[in-house]
């Protein structure tokens, strides 16, 4: 079910961590961060190599992936796939959370551990499944695409085609 994480600290303690794994503190591992401490909720590897690339253009994916991947293990991103499947990372989490996601109009909400823990239990019980609800997506429709395809039908724009012989 939903695990708790220890709270990764502060921005400034990282430069610390990565040297005693043996990285090194460079001005593209400072960059990154200072990308990801101006960043709020979810984004995308390819939004920070873009925020990154705004800022120095010849920042390179590979070096933004692999430090993702050391933040991810010191527990200042964790990663989770949308309804779509791209990974999308969550900065600084403090819980693991689910997600809804509405096929209609495409907004997502976050899905606190205690909403999913009726569907959790039941899956533990009885499949004997361990549920890591970080990488739990329900896709559906949200209240107000329910109400808006309940109310009298507006015409669609519809797309004609016609095959052209030759």
């Amino acid at each position: 079910m939903a695990v708790s994480r220890q709270p990764a600290g502060s921005w400034s303690e990282v430069r610390d961590l990565l040297r005693s794994r043996g990285l090194r503190w460079t001005p593209q591992r400072r960059m990154i961060l200072d990308v990801l401490a101006a960043t709020q909720g979810h984004v995308t590897s390819s939004e920070i190599v873009e925020r990154c690339r705004e800022r120095d253009p010849g920042t390179t994916p590979s070096t933004v992936y692999r430090t993702l991947d050391v933040l991810e293990e010191l527990g200042y991103l964790k990663h989770s796939h949308g309804a779509d499947g791209r990974e999308e990372f969550h900065v600084l989490p403090e819980t693991e959370h689910g997600h809804l996601t509405c096929e209609r109009c495409g907004r997502s909400w976050e899905m606190e551990p205690q909403e999913a823990s009726d569907l959790v239990r039941a899956l533990e019980r009885s499949r004997g499944f361990s549920v890591d609800v970080s990488h739990l997506t329900i896709a559906g429709q949200c209240t107000e695409c329910i109400t808006r395809s309940s109310a009298p039908s507006r015409p669609r724009c519809r797309l004609s085609f016609r095959v052209k012989r030759t």
